[in-house]
């Protein structure tokens, strides 16, 4: 079985037995399961919270003490490429040792087309950095986020519309980092 787990079994695609990756994967660190996250990080490793759009990214980072999530900054998107390098910028500039995406499922709990466009985001991060990567429940964390910009900053529409994303973010980040605290 190759380095990527089941991945390749469930693709139908070939793995290599001599255990290097596969020719259709190039990543060392893999997707975990949001339990084995505190684990996977070295000491004194911050995280950064993603909330993916179809047109920005809104990115957030913890303290080393995973306390405290801030909001970070949000990025339009372009394409996939410059998207990670701008992303790996931010990664070792900030120290980062840990990648947590927002999984937008529906109100039922089922996956539709935009969580299958965060786990192909994340399985393509997977080769470009060799960090660990889990996912989060993002459900209304957006609709949070501008009810806190609305009630405690008293924020005008266009003004919310620049910082909605990275505060999803940072409320996606805050609520991992607490039960990450609490298992």
């Amino acid at each position: 079985m190759c380095l990527c787990g089941l991945l390749c079994r469930d693709r139908g695609l070939s793995t290599r037995l001599d255990g290097t990756h596969c020719r259709h994967v190039k990543r060392t660190m893999p997707i975990i399961e949001t339990i084995e996250m505190r684990a996977a990080l070295a000491p004194r490793a911050r995280l950064l919270g993603f909330d993916l759009g179809t047109k920005t990214i809104g990115l957030a980072v913890s303290d080393s003490g995973f306390m405290v999530a801030s909001p970070l900054e949000t990025l339009r998107r372009t394409k996939f490429t410059p998207d990670a390098e701008k992303l790996r910028e931010i990664i070792t500039e900030k120290g980062v040792g840990g990648l947590v995406m927002g999984l937008p499922r529906n109100m039922d709990g089922s996956e539709g087309p935009r969580a299958q466009s965060t786990r192909a985001f994340a399985d393509n991060m997977a080769g470009k950095v060799d960090l660990p990567i889990t996912f989060w429940d993002e459900r209304l964390s957006t609709a949070e986020a501008e009810r806190v910009l609305i009630d405690q900053a008293d924020m005008n529409r266009k003004r919310r519309g620049e910082v909605i994303d990275k505060m999803a973010a940072s409320i996606i980040l805050q609520n991992f980092m607490d039960f990450m605290r609490n298992s």
